[in-house]
């Protein structure tokens, strides 16, 4: 066993911990939407066809917004095909993922299923295919009341009111060279400081999403948001990280410090933003958004090119505890930059590398994953603090030296919360928390996930086989918190409230 010290002080703030960070991601996919979310027929299923069991585990899990219909999805996508009469909508080859896809859930059935597990939209419009002159029309049909052609287009097909979209996507990973339309960012950043324009002529208040590079690995990244920030930065927000993880030939070290590489891609493009925004004396600030994050084992393999299936089991990855502990570092790793991460969505929510499992006419089960996520959705309030924290180092064959502990904390009132990884394979940790700082009183109790067997999962037959644990070593001695965090574990630690 080792020890550690993490220091907390009311005035060691971070940011505000906006509630996106808690978003989720829906694409047109595998058995995400058909067989996951809808299922017709299914004994928990309402008359919209949506499975009431997994808006309970939706909503169980916290989702505050979800991006949809993508994803690559959306770069080949016709947004048209999703509404009106469903019996009159078209079938379409989804090149994306070599998949037919029925248009049975389009935009107005899904903010249907928003409405009922509480959450907002965020739209992805098709900047691959198409172009300005779509998401206006997409734009006009989403958020203008009536009297124009495509609001009232939206108002036969049932709606009175509009869906009010707040937040959008400017089209999707348009630097990869598997998308559909793929541009070169001198483009794709032209485009998108075009379109954002032109929607902010309809609407000012928008909040508006570029891409950056669809992840820290891409040769161009670092140069492709530079570009795509000196054509738009006047138009928009925020602009998009995106980063997945997985363990590689068994070095669970690295991959237990996944966090530390999330960390770097956020603070690298927090400081080409502050570049460019220099370069061009703004004063306009861009935050960014994380709308794809997760734990991700690709096979290439996996997808048919020899048909083109409706509804494939795609991407349906089983996740252990080894994952379910990676997974609560990067939500360590995201808090700790809540002041310039402003929004986050998980990718994705059932079935595609998800925290949610259905079985077709069966049951719907929660991933080890799901329980680090729910937690935090639920503790994580208020205002971001970055403890001061003295704990050893451990060496990784990819990050090199990273501490071997990794924390944030939150307070909101009366309670504050603190989140902590032990990325040691063996040891376990003695952890002091001196928060006496904080003015918060009353009980502590810690939860977390660890196991002996770090392989364990849960399944169809043994969906509850790895769920969030009481840790019953902590104690408090006056403003001091202690506890023993078992080897390779995720823990969160709540200090007062209820």
């Amino acid at each position: 066993m080792f020890s550690a010290n993490l220091k907390l002080h009311p005035d060691f703030t971070i940011g505000t911990v906006e509630r996106r960070l808690f978003g989720g991601f829906v694409e047109q996919m595998g058995r995400h939407i058909y067989g996951g979310i809808h299922e017709p027929g299914h004994p928990t299923a309402g008359p919209d066809g949506f499975r009431r069991d997994v808006v309970g585990l939706v909503r169980e899990l916290g989702i505050t917004a979800v991006r949809y219909p993508g994803g690559n999805f959306v770069s080949g996508h016709d947004w048209e095909d999703g509404v009106g009469p469903v019996a009159d909508r078209p079938r379409r080859l989804d090149l994306a993922w070599h998949s037919l896809e029925t248009n049975e859930v389009g935009l107005h059935e899904f903010s249907d299923w928003l409405d009922l597990v509480g959450a907002d939209l965020v739209l992805a419009a098709n900047l691959g295919t198409r172009g300005t002159r779509e998401a206006l029309q997409l734009l006009e049909y989403a958020n203008v009341p009536g009297g124009t052609a495509r609001a009232d287009e939206r108002r036969k097909n049932g709606r009175e009111e509009p869906f009010d979209v707040r937040m959008w996507c400017l089209g999707n990973e348009l630097d990869g060279d598997w998308q559909i339309g793929q541009k070169n960012a001198d483009d794709y950043g032209k485009l998108a400081a075009v379109t954002a324009r032109a929607m902010r002529a309809v609407d000012a208040d928008l909040e508006l999403a570029a891409c950056g590079s669809s992840w820290r690995g891409m040769p161009t990244f670092g140069v492709w948001e530079r570009t795509v920030l000196e054509h738009a930065y006047d138009q928009i927000d925020y602009i998009s990280c995106h980063s997945y993880y997985h363990e590689e030939d068994g070095d669970t070290a690295s991959f237990l410090a996944s966090g530390a590489d999330m960390e770097d891609c956020i603070e690298s493009v927090v400081h080409t933003i502050e570049h460019v925004r220099a370069v061009k004396r703004s004063k306009r600030r861009i935050d960014i958004a994380f709308d794809e994050w997760n734990i991700w084992y690709q096979d290439p393999n996996e997808i048919d090119v020899t048909s083109w299936p409706v509804a494939p089991r795609l991407l349906e990855n089983q996740y252990s505890v080894t994952d379910a502990v990676a997974f609560g570092g990067l939500l360590i790793t995201l808090l700790k930059h809540a002041d310039r991460v402003k929004a986050a969505n998980l990718a994705q929510l059932v079935n595609v590398i998800a925290p949610i499992m259905t079985e077709p006419g069966g049951p719907a089960w929660r991933q080890t994953t799901f329980h680090p996520f729910a937690a935090t959705a639920r503790l994580a309030r208020g205002t971001a603090l970055q403890g001061v924290l003295d704990a050893p180092t451990v060496s990784t064959a990819k990050y090199g030296e990273v501490p071997v502990l990794d924390a944030v904390a939150t307070i909101d009132g009366d309670r504050a919360a603190v989140f902590v990884l032990n990325r040691s394979l063996e040891e376990s940790a003695s952890l002091t928390v001196d928060a006496g700082l904080l003015g918060v009183d009353g009980p502590v109790r810690a939860q977390g996930i660890w196991d002996t067997d770090r392989h364990a999962k849960n399944t169809l037959e043994a969906p509850d086989r790895v769920t969030l644990r009481e840790n019953t070593s902590i104690a408090r001695e006056g403003g001091t918190v202690s506890v023993e965090l078992p080897p390779m574990s995720w823990t969160c630690i709540t200090i007062g409230g209820v």
